[in-house]
């Protein structure tokens, strides 16, 4: 499994990843209240990270590099968005309007909140919030100003309509003006003792593979902060984590886990359980349009039918995943498909033959047994992919041996996900495994695959469209999306957009990443389920405060 995904503002943040050598296991049982069967009632939730062979003490919500739980418990937003039920939580704030025109966005802040510090939330901390997240981050361009009406209210005012600004500005996380204004350069403060309104806020044992973070004494909500703490231990991919999982080691896992019902469910029936719920981002295949011949959209797409997403889905994502269609849309988006069109779809199913016809159409022909390029070279291409993600190399060397069938010599390249974000930044890959983002509404997934609003130049760091496409006709209909105050508005663009993405293929799509989330209830219940889905499983996004205030210690 890779980093996870979603919004610009959702998403969990990216560490980079170390080549050191995966955790000590004896670690685990180290500490108090944190070793395998305790039941005291004092346990400590314990959860690995499969893509970080070391932890840095960084809780600054502001920073790429910012530690494992800081946006998930340490800091809160104004409102939960659940991918699981696509339901809205207040949270920092107890309500939100929007006005009639879609131009301000007004939260009113919940009473008898305050930082661990014990000081009140008040508006000007929110306004002081987006002030400096601006200054730190850029963007949010439609922002006009942010004004305190009074001490629990707080307006937003925008330069144009903007319906997608609930969930961005909802799910910011929240930082107190008395302790961020004091800091001289809040773009690299590492925060290592937060003062936040999470209900885990206090740093203990903070080592290289591992830390815990104890309660915050004076939470807003006491009666849902049942569980000691939480235990974070580093590994240094998926084999390394899923058999301190398996082990009984930890308690919950976001990991990938092949023939999860032999390799942990089996182990123990009555408390081994899984859940995935195809509420996970887009994977794509992307392609660097800005080098040839990806700039091709006809063999974007010839490209696309050699692959085999039958095979994909059910031996690299062991049957956890469907296939992909050309509409470009995960399953979270399944009210917003075009379901004729993905009936229709022919670049998105495998026909090894009409690929390679594709590609001779398109002017690169095969010749003993080698396809070539226009210039007569041999057409070949590198996937890269982390070295921590077992499951997405699979994902490439499938693609490998499908291309193989089409004359196409791809090389499968593994650096760490450090050295591979980096090439996808700066856009000097030839072509990889990359999630999307995956907000409330398609908004956010069509804005970052083919708006120009998030094109960057080769060399100029892209936070998004790594395959750096852009196309006039879908800034204007994701200008006109962003616009609509209604759903029937913003249905006509979605189905737009989705015409726009089969015609031109701006990348390959594969599949819906599953939101894969794993536990054992012998120490912890209360966790999300197919029957309960008030949150997925997954441990790194913004329903997973929802999952740390509803679970409860098992006692002996």
């Amino acid at each position: 499994m890779a980093p996870s995904a979603r919004s610009r503002w959702l998403r969990p943040t990216l560490i980079a990843i170390t080549a050191t050598a995966a955790l000590v296991l004896s670690a685990c049982s180290a500490g108090s209240g944190a070793s395998a069967g305790d039941t005291s009632g004092n346990q400590l939730l314990t959860i690995p990270r499969e893509d970080l062979a070391t932890f840095t003490r960084n809780f600054n919500p502001l920073s790429p590099q910012a530690a494992p739980m800081t946006k998930e418990a340490v800091y809160e937003p104004l409102l939960v968005h659940s991918m699981a039920d696509a339901k809205d939580t207040p949270w920092l704030a107890t309500k939100w309007d929007q006005s009639q025109d879609g131009r301000s966005l007004t939260f009113t802040l919940r009473e008898g909140v305050k930082w661990s510090d014990g000081k009140p939330l008040v508006a000007e901390d929110v306004v002081y919030t987006f002030e400096l997240r601006k200054k730190v981050l850029g963007g949010l361009e439609y922002l006009d100003k942010v004004t305190a009406v009074d001490e629990r209210t707080v307006t937003f005012s925008f330069t144009k309509p903007f319906s997608p600004a609930l969930f961005e500005i909802g799910g910011q996380s929240i930082m107190p003006k008395h302790v961020w204004s004091a800091v001289e350069d809040p773009a690299k403060f590492t925060n290592p003792d937060p003062v936040a309104t999470g209900p885990y806020t206090k740093v203990e044992k903070f080592q290289a593979q591992s830390y815990e973070l104890h309660r915050n004494p004076g939470y807003w909500q006491p009666g849902k902060q049942q569980i000691a703490g939480i235990r974070m231990l580093a590994f240094s991919g998926n084999d390394s984590a899923n058999l301190a999982f398996t082990n009984g080691e930890v308690d919950w896992t976001q990991s990938f886990i092949p023939d999860i019902e032999k390799s942990f469910v089996a182990k123990d029936k009555d408390h081994n359980h899984y859940w995935f719920p195809p509420a996970g981002a887009m994977i794509n295949w992307q392609l660097n349009t800005t080098k040839a011949p990806f700039d091709d959209p006809a063999v974007r797409k010839a490209l696309s039918m050699a692959v085999d997403r039958d095979q994909i889905t059910k031996v690299a994502m062991s049957g956890y995943a469907e296939p992909a269609d050309c509409t470009g849309l995960a399953r979270t988006y399944d009210k917003w498909r075009d379901k004729d069109l993905a009936a229709s779809c022919t670049w998105t199913k495998y026909d090894a033959d009409a690929a390679a016809k594709a590609l001779d159409a398109a002017g690169y022909q095969e010749s003993g047994g080698k396809r070539k390029l226009k210039d007569g070279k041999d057409f070949t291409l590198d996937i890269s992919v982390g070295s921590a993600s077992s499951d997405w190399i699979s994902v490439a060397n499938i693609i490998k041996q499908n291309l193989a069938k089409v004359g196409i010599t791809a090389t499968v390249k593994t650096p760490d996900w450090a050295a591979v974000i980096n090439s996808y930044e700066q856009g000097t890959f030839d072509t990889g495994i990359v999630w999307s983002n995956n907000g409330a509404t398609p908004y956010e997934y069509f804005r970052d695959v083919m708006s120009s609003g998030m094109l960057k130049p080769v060399g100029e760091k892209a936070t998004q469209n790594y395959h750096r496409y852009a196309d006039k006709r879908a800034d204007g209909l994701i200008e006109a999306f962003a616009a609509a105050t209604d759903e029937r508005g913003q249905r006509e663009q979605v189905d737009a957009l989705q015409e726009l993405y089969d015609e031109v293929a701006p990348a390959v799509p594969l599949f819906t990443g599953p939101e894969f989330g794993a536990y054992t209830d012998a120490r912890f219940t209360g966790w999300p389920s197919a029957d309960n889905p008030y949150a997925t499983l997954g441990n790194r996004n913004t329903s997973t405060i929802l999952v740390l205030t509803s679970l409860k210690p098992v006692k002996d």
